[in-house]
């Protein structure tokens, strides 16, 4: 039988379809839990393509986000440049791809557990300057985000007014495209790279850097350039997640972040696109999700109770560490690589095994064929 499926553009129309269609069905929460996720899965298409392709461990994917997020506040906001959104927001991103730059010279050379604790070391420095440098970020109690503005049109409730199909269409129904426009940017980018020749000698890197260089690979430059990426992409997940908030404290973007981070690439399969972003889904809905329905669930008690039962917060820690050991154990390649190897097993026309013959035709025996003598070679005299 033969391989029945859509071609990969109309399959890549209907998947825009689908994540179009949520803003005319759901409310402002679900949609700000799909804003969040989106945010998220940006950032950790960011981080699998520097520990999942490059091979490079980081603790400090918090301090990027940060800096997209404080960035495009700072720029956009008073006090500030009060630079137009559009142009606040992508000097933002290459804000936090400057940051990854003045590192990328430690990322060149260090690699493993060594460039872990290093970049571990941002995470701390970024949040002692987010509550010192009050007059850029507000300190303690953070700065409120300006919305996005593009020409005439707001991304925020009545800038201007707006409604669709008799659907009014607020600051979540809004910011949800322009997500979904960010996400389809990221997985175009994401997978060229990881396909492409730079992301080929990564992966080759990542499996053994003396067969790499003695390949031609320039170790100490690529390394760099995948910190430089990662980085950006953590901007503009620190951008989206400012709007999607509109308000940015520095507790957020602590080292629990990074962790939540390295649980999103883990759970969906290092290296690829669609299992980091299957992770960040998982790791961001879950807490939201229970911190709605926590008086309908045993053992989670309502965020602020007092009788000392496992909070929403870390009942989903509980949950997705427990999913972590699960993944590892049974799946190592994430939960990307467990659903390819069961679409390869269902997928019609794709045989594993040996190839059986015809009814009706009895396998043949060996002296059925006999094979011809050789001659002796003739020597010449």
């Amino acid at each position: 039988m033969s391989d029945r499926r859509l071609p990969k553009p109309a399959r890549t129309l209907l998947v825009a379809l689908v994540l179009c269609v949520p803003p005319f069905y759901l409310d402002a929460f679900w949609l700000r839990i799909g804003l969040f996720s989106v945010a998220a899965a940006i950032g950790a298409v960011g981080l699998s393509l520097l520990s999942g392709t490059a091979g490079q461990l980081s603790l400090g994917h918090a301090f990027f986000l940060a800096v997209g997020a404080y960035g495009y506040t700072w720029l956009a906001g008073e006090p500030g440049p009060g630079l137009p959104t559009a142009v606040a927001a992508v000097l933002a991103v290459l804000l936090a791809g400057a940051a990854g730059g003045l590192f990328s010279p430690v990322a060149g050379r260090v690699r493993g557990i060594y460039l872990g604790v290093a970049t571990l070391a941002l995470v701390f420095l970024g949040h002692h300057l987010l509550l010192t440098a009050d007059s850029v970020t507000g300190g303690f109690n953070g700065r409120s985000v300006p919305p996005l503005r593009l020409g005439g049109f707001g991304f925020t409730a009545g800038e201007p007014e707006l409604t669709v199909l008799g659907v009014p269409f607020g600051a979540e129904e809004r910011l949800w495209f322009l997500a979904v426009a960010l996400l389809g940017l990221t997985w175009f980018t994401g997978r060229g790279l990881v396909r492409s020749r730079p992301g080929r000698a990564l992966a080759a890197l990542r499996d053994s850097e003396i067969a790499a260089s003695v390949m031609g690979v320039d170790v100490a430059r690529h390394r760099a350039a995948a910190f430089v990426v990662s980085s950006m992409y953590a901007g503009t997940a620190g951008v989206l997640l400012a709007l999607a908030f509109r308000r940015v404290v520095p507790d957020y973007f602590s080292l629990a972040l990074s962790i939540d981070y390295l649980a999103m690439i883990v759970l969906g399969g290092l290296g690829s696109v669609a299992g980091a972003t299957v992770g960040a889904v998982f790791v961001t809905a879950l807490p939201l999700l229970l911190t709605r329905y926590a008086d309908q669930l045993p053992l989670v008690a309502a965020p602020g109770s007092a009788d000392g039962a496992v909070g929403p917060t870390e009942a989903a820690r509980y949950l997705y560490g427990a999913a972590i050991v699960v993944v590892l154990l049974h799946a190592p390649d994430g939960l990307h690589g467990l659903t390819r190897r069961l679409r390869a097993r269902v997928r019609p026309g794709r045989r594993t095994g040996p190839r059986t013959r015809p009814s009706g035709h009895p396998p043949a025996h060996p002296s059925a064929h006999p094979v011809a003598p050789v001659r002796p070679e003739e020597q010449t005299p």
